[in-house]
């Protein structure tokens, strides 16, 4: 089953030429089916390349799902058309008035994580977010600072610099195999890193509900289940497109920034070369199993949720 997208969302285009189902919602509204309604809470500066990114792993299901785009209600963005926003996006505060209720939410990462949480200009607001799932939400899937975000405002988990960009492709072990979310996931898997900070292992343990599903010996903890929040927070980018590390490389490298060559990405490691996707199998895996989980746990209703 498909996706359900405005078709004039630029992603509508690029995931119908790539294969993926998408359907307008004239023709969802014809079906006799309750779709799985799913939102973005779109964080990342480049909203049009994280809608993509994150469109075609949930709309690789078997299930029809309405993807609803939703943002901070203050924050402006300085490097999407404004265009686009008033045409496709909500601010959290219209959502929120509703009262209407997700089966689903991904609150993506921000390009903030030198800052303090409390240092962020939209923070009260997104504190409000995280609250407001627990009676609205059925499942949360926090990615990246947003994973960390969660993590902190929910179990008081700090976040730590690091003194050097962890960033590349990374082998990470598959920690609890008979996990639900991780059907169909190998013992070892490659996974791209792109941050300077980090949640540590022995504070993830230490809090009550929280459990490491993936993690990696060389940047720590990266898929984290949260029971007692309905919630997922992965710390690194499943998401990303084959070249995403390579853009920020590039980008990082014409702006005469120190950045070194992204570990274990391009072939043998020289940035002439194309780089391979090694991930991609398991992004789907990840998020279809986070939908279906989704599917086996909501009510049909979508009133129900959180009474």
């Amino acid at each position: 089953m498909p996706i359900t997208l405005p078709e004039t969302l630029p992603a509508f285009d690029i995931l119908s030429k790539e294969g993926v189902m998408v359907m307008s919602p004239g023709r969802a509204a014809t079906q006799d089916i309750r779709p799985l309604r799913i939102g973005l809470l779109n964080l990342m500066p480049k909203k049009i390349q994280t809608e993509n990114q994150f469109a075609r792993l949930i709309g690789a299901t078997p299930l029809q799902i309405d993807f609803q785009l939703i943002r901070m209600s203050e924050h402006q963005t300085k490097n999407t058309a404004a265009e686009h926003m008033e045409a496709f996006y909500r601010p959290f505060t219209d959502v929120e008035a509703t009262g209407e209720k997700f089966d689903g939410l991904i609150i993506t990462g921000a390009p903030i994580e030198h800052l303090p949480f409390e240092e962020v200009t939209y923070w009260d607001e997104l504190r409000r977010v995280f609250d407001w799932t627990q009676g609205h939400v059925q499942s949360t899937f926090g990615v990246c600072w947003g994973g960390m975000a969660m993590a902190y405002h929910f179990h008081g988990v700090q976040k730590y610099m690091l003194d050097h960009k962890a960033f590349g492709c990374f082998r990470h072990r598959n920690c609890v195999p008979a996990s639900p979310y991780l059907r169909g996931f190998s013992d070892d898997l490659l996974i791209p890193v792109s941050r300077w900070t980090e949640m540590r292992a022995p504070e993830i343990d230490a809090a009550p509900g929280l459990r490491t599903l993936i993690a990696s010996d060389e940047v720590g903890p990266c898929l984290v289940e949260d029971s007692c929040h309905r919630a997922l927070y992965v710390f690194n980018h499943f998401e990303y497109d084959s070249g995403t590390l390579k853009e920020e490389y590039d980008r990082d490298v014409a702006a005469h920034k120190t950045i070194n060559v992204p570990v274990n990405y391009y072939p043998e490691d020289d940035p002439a070369r194309v780089p391979m996707n090694r991930w991609r199998s398991h992004a789907h895996l990840l998020y279809g199993n986070w939908v279906n989980e989704i599917y086996q746990s909501t009510p049909y209703n979508l009133a129900d949720i959180g009474t």
